[in-house]
């Protein structure tokens, strides 16, 4: 019914719907909830209690690992693997984001965990319409972009982050896309050149959204997760990155306000929406006025971005 419901809103043809894109990108989103179920992290020759799944068959952990223990199972220094792994030595699936769901082909679902150190500047980044081509503003284009088209990058932001990345800095990826689309979007980051980094992704039920296309994150929700990374590092500086296609700039500048020492600034791609460019430009000279002198930065091409200072 759900696959009916996604041919009628696209307008697809059977071939669109037998297609591998399509496929791969729906199926991501049909999986069986296993509620209250034991799970395990193996990690670093540890096998570690996360406790239950939930109604929604997620699960959630924190843990402290030993300093002594973090070069034998990080020799790379920056990312430490793991295996999620159901208590009864069954597989989980989409385990890297925190869900246990049972597969029918006997893999374990795994992932990596980002080292990052207590000092230093962190990139906080959107996806959609910021380093990825998605047009919000239009939801037969954001659903094409999402269920049927390859996906691709924003011409020029590729460079720009991996210059970024080479002068030290670590990235967050926090998005309103379903986290259903972690293994999607985790490898459009790996083909197109992308930092890998941690991803912040919604919690989306397809019972949840009348219709599909409501993805966007709440701007709360999106501005909780943000303080909440700030907060774990108390003494990095953070760069906040996205678009003008929805509520990044004034997430953005609420978290600069309250957050002053640790927003070391704010880069929003000004992108073509349902209202005029004048009042979109309008709107973003509104917010810069209420912040420090140079705090906010507006580019429409990635190359505006060369000079912006990292500290």
């Amino acid at each position: 019914m759900a696959l009916a419901v996604l041919k009628r809103l696209l307008d697809l043809d059977d071939a669109q719907v037998e297609s591998e894109v399509f496929q791969r990108r729906a199926d991501a989103f049909f999986f069986q909830r296993v509620a209250g179920q034991p799970v395990r992290i193996a990690l670093g020759g540890r096998l570690i209690d996360a406790g239950h799944t939930d109604r929604t068959g997620h699960f959630r952990a924190t843990f402290d690992l030993d300093e002594a223990a973090v070069p034998t199972v990080a020799p790379e220094g920056a990312w430490i693997p793991y295996e999620g792994l159901l208590d009864d030595e069954e597989s989980t699936g989409m385990a890297n984001t925190g869900s246990s769901s049972r597969r029918t082909d006997g893999t374990a679902g795994g992932g990596r965990i980002q080292l990052v150190g207590a000092h230093g500047l962190s990139v906080v980044t959107d996806i959609d319409d910021t380093i990825k081509v998605t047009n919000v503003a239009n939801r037969r284009e954001l659903l094409a972009n999402t269920f049927v088209r390859e996906f691709q990058a924003v011409p020029g932001m590729v460079g720009i982050y991996r210059r970024w990345q080479d002068e030290g800095t670590v990235f967050h990826y926090v998005s309103a896309s379903p986290w259903q689309l972690a293994n999607c979007l985790g490898g459009f980051l790996r083909d197109a050149g992308l930092p890998a980094g941690s991803m912040h992704l919604k919690l989306f039920r397809l019972k949840d959204s009348t219709p599909l296309g409501r993805l966007p994150l709440r701007k709360r929700l999106k501005r909780r997760t943000i303080e909440q990374i700030m907060a774990e590092f108390p003494d990095r500086r953070f760069l906040l990155v996205g678009d003008s296609g929805e509520r990044d700039p004034e997430v953005y500048a609420a978290i600069a306000r309250r957050n002053p020492e640790q927003v070391a600034g704010i880069v929003i791609r000004q992108v073509e929406g349902k209202a005029p460019r004048e009042k979109i430009r309008s709107r973003l000279d509104r917010l810069a006025r209420r912040l420090p002198a140079g705090k906010l930065r507006v580019f429409v091409e990635a190359e505006e971005l060369a000079d912006v200072p990292l500290r």
